[in-house]
């Protein structure tokens, strides 16, 4: 007797081997039985919907998150049943007491995390890693958990405050012991060790992340501790995506050969397009190949939509975020801020101010890119037309486009949602995307699910990879389903080392998702106030999930929590 059978489904095994009708026995957490199966406690009828193995997210930054907050949302909602985080370098641990606030800062300005609700929802029973995971062990979630070794954490609890400092260099035996710290580490179970080498990764106080300019022997730190460990990834955010300097780039890619040879590890990194060079993603995957060829493991982490800011007055981004006015009035309750913005003075102001702006680069695309800003519609189009922008209906009015702007904002008592594609739309299209999630060596990634929680939205990338490329762009290009649900599974988990789930066969953890392919969408985010101290955040919910089981156990059933909680730490590898 089958604990629970699902019936009449579309099995989409995982693997990218083609799709076939059958059903699936769960017995005791695992999957034990596919195609005819016998009777079972409970039934849930997938007729008409595809059956898939649950979604593996590797790039989330849950670490605040995970001391106050059960369901893991948006992840969880959107079909992921395990989660990576510790992306990028950042996370809390370890962490000497007198730096809890630094850390704080850092994840505020960063990854755009309240540093309120931080301050109030984190319960710092740990100062190491190994601490670390034993705290969140002690806790049960809607997922499973794993997390890495975050440079910018390890740095400042080796170096103090040197170690905030790009520009400033280790001794030698604080590169030892950072290597010791990191195998400590990996041997209580974290995936990987994580580093940032990004300019926009910045503290709240602007100040630049300190890792930025890690020299290569502080990094082979990490390589040898890996390499001695003999299993765990590396992975990184660089500026070689961003720029448009061939040298640069060519430079940062050396040093990431460089470590996978020397950890003899996989190794990710990301990869997206921006205006400043929209091409260098093609370069970046040539030296991938190149890189495969010699044997290393390397892979790029991609996404499958634009990375869009959600711009509004009621959260942190805005065209007018940089003038002076907003900034003062970012720091007043929100209702007397909406007021004030609403008052024909302020709006002079700072729109006097947002004309005196000089700002190039990403700040200017983000602030004076009109013709990509676009009123979120339900459901959202991530490829909007050039002809829906607010440039083009400014135009159409015969408006000044910041006043049109300013006034759209206004809209819905100062909550207006805009859509703002700033990376991975520089032709105006989802093209290259599509180039780069059907690249051989690409992961599905960069959802940053539990960051930048009142300026971007995409935890629900797993939602759109099926729901939008299972249909096809407006250029008519399609990726199978087949090959969707891989990337999101069984690709991810096995880079990740998870090699127990990601597959609909017997054996294999039953981490499922019911989905009904056909009406799966995604509405706009909502602005909800649920983090510690009141803090708000973006959640977008999805529908089109009948169900999400996780070990063997529902945990949700159309878009809604059934409080089933079978998911807690994963420590390093795991098999079958």
């Amino acid at each position: 007797m089958h604990d629970i059978a699902i019936r009449g489904g579309t099995i989409v095994d995982g693997t990218g081997k083609a799709s076939f009708r059958g059903d699936v026995g769960i017995k005791d957490g695992k999957i034990a039985e596919i195609g005819e199966v016998g009777a079972a406690d409970r039934t849930l009828d997938a007729e008409g919907a595809i059956v898939t193995p649950g979604f593996v997210d590797i790039h989330t930054h849950y670490d605040g998150q995970v001391s106050w907050d059960s369901l893991m949302a948006p992840s969880s909602i959107n079909g992921v049943t395990s989660v990576v985080m510790g992306n990028c370098g950042v996370g809390f641990a370890p962490a000497h007491p007198n730096k809890h606030d630094w850390l704080i800062a850092l994840l505020e300005g960063v990854e755009d995390i309240p540093g309120t609700a931080l301050a109030e929802g984190l319960t710092w029973n740990w100062q190491t890693f190994p601490e670390y995971l034993d705290a969140i062990d002690a806790r049960d979630f809607a997922v499973d958990i794993g997390a890495h070794m975050p440079h910018a954490a390890l740095r400042a609890y080796v170096m103090g405050d040197r170690g905030g400092d790009h520009e400033e260099e280790p001794t030698q035996a604080e590169i030892e012991q950072m290597e010791s710290l990191i195998a400590e580490a990996l041997a209580a179970g974290a995936v990987g060790f994580s580093t940032s080498r990004t300019y926009l990764h910045r503290s709240r106080n602007g100040g630049t992340i300190g890792t930025l300019t890690a020299p290569a022997e502080e990094l082979m730190a990490a390589a040898r501790a890996i390499r001695g460990h003999g299993k765990g990834v590396i992975q990184l955010i660089s500026d070689a995506y961003l720029t448009a300097d061939d040298a640069f780039a060519s430079r940062e890619l050396d040093l990431i050969e460089m470590l996978a040879r020397a950890s003899d590890s996989r190794l990710s990194f990301t990869i997206q397009q921006t205006d400043d060079a929209p091409d260098r993603w093609r370069m970046i995957f040539d030296r991938i190949e190149k890189m495969v060829a010699k044997g290393l493991d390397v892979r790029g982490q991609v996404g499958p939509r634009p990375i869009g800011l959600i711009m509004s007055f009621a959260t942190t981004v805005n065209p007018f975020y940089v003038t002076p006015t907003w900034r003062k009035l970012y720091r007043e309750p929100l209702e007397d801020r909406l007021a004030a913005l609403a008052t024909p003075e302020v709006r002079a102001r700072i729109i006097e101010e947002h004309r005196a702006d000089r700002r190039t680069g990403l700040i200017e695309t983000i602030t004076k890119g009109f013709d990509r800003m676009f009123r979120m519609t339900d459901p959202v189009d991530y490829e909007p037309s050039a002809d829906s922008s607010l440039e083009a209906e400014a135009k159409r009015l015969g408006k000044p486009l910041d006043e049109h702007a300013y006034d759209v904002l206004l809209e819905e008592g100062g909550r207006r949602l805009l859509y703002a594609p700033a990376i991975n739309f520089s032709y105006g299209d989802l093209k290259d995307v599509h180039g780069m999630i059907t690249h051989e060596h690409a992961l599905y990634a960069l959802s940053d699910a539990g960051a930048h929680c009142a300026t971007i939205c995409d935890g629900s990338f797993p939602t759109t990879s099926l729901g939008l490329w299972s249909k096809g762009n407006k250029a008519g290009q399609t990726v199978p389903v087949e090959a969707l649900v891989h990337g999101y599974t069984q690709r991810n988990a096995a880079h990740v080392g998870w090699h127990d789930r990601g597959v609909l066969a017997p054996g294999y953890l039953a981490d499922l998702n019911i989905i009904d392919l056909e009406n799966l969408e995604l509405g706009p985010p909502e602005i909800i106030a649920d983090l510690p101290a009141g803090g708000t955040r973006l959640l977008q919910t999805s529908r089109g999930y009948r169900a999400t089981i996780k070990s063997g156990e529902v945990t949700f059933e159309n878009g809604q929590s059934t409080g089933a909680l079978p998911g807690g730490l994963l420590r390093g590898d795991q098999g079958l």
